[in-house]
């Protein structure tokens, strides 16, 4: 009996607090009406978030990342990050293509994949962008995306009003798992 008091209690309390503090949520940035040639160039990588570890647990082992995004020609976008992991640097790169009619971007090798740019608003900093990556369920049957992240990019090294701000934004919708990476060494280059 008092479990059960208490429990309508909290709801309530959800409810209530809802409706005094609502969630924002993040502005989609349609990648065939953006102006792209605004997001080219380098950026730090912040923190990530989701619903579940699983979908971020990679993002732990990083020390810091910069990434540099940049045009390759028909609608095709080049991200290179330079990642510290440990005392070790890694290169990778990635290829996006744009698409008339689609939202989202695709990712070249993995076009089940959702590639979506939200405006950094979310975490109140202008020169930030927030990217999201959605795959569908591995089976027709499943009813829960099989990855669902949201990871904060911005221009400058440090800012952490930006991310304290994107992590009580996240946590509000529910996206209670997080990384920070560490940036206790040089970036590579």
């Amino acid at each position: 009996m008092l479990k059960e008091a208490f429990s309508y209690v909290l709801y309530f309390y959800s409810l209530l607090h809802q409706t005094v503090f609502p969630c924002s949520f993040p502005e989609l940035l349609p990648v065939t009406s953006v102006n792209r040639q605004q997001y080219l160039g380098k950026w730090y990588f912040k923190a990530a978030v989701s619903h579940r570890e699983a979908d971020i647990h990679k993002f732990k082992a990083l020390d810091n990342v910069v990434f540099t995004m940049e045009e390759t020609g028909n609608n095709t976008l080049l991200l290179t990050g330079h990642m510290r992991i440990g005392d070790d640097c890694v290169k990778q790169t990635w290829t996006y293509h744009v698409h008339t009619g689609r939202e989202d971007m695709e990712l070249e090798g993995r076009p089940q994949r959702k590639n979506l740019l939200w405006s950094g608003k979310w975490a109140k900093c202008q020169d930030c962008i927030i990217f999201q990556e959605v795959e569908p369920p591995l089976n027709e049957s499943g009813t829960v995306d099989s990855l669902n992240r949201h990871m904060l990019y911005a221009r400058q090294k440090d800012n952490a009003e930006m991310v304290t701000t994107f992590l009580e934004n996240a946590a509000c919708s529910n996206m209670h798992a997080s990384v920070r990476p560490r940036q206790e060494k040089e970036f590579c280059a």
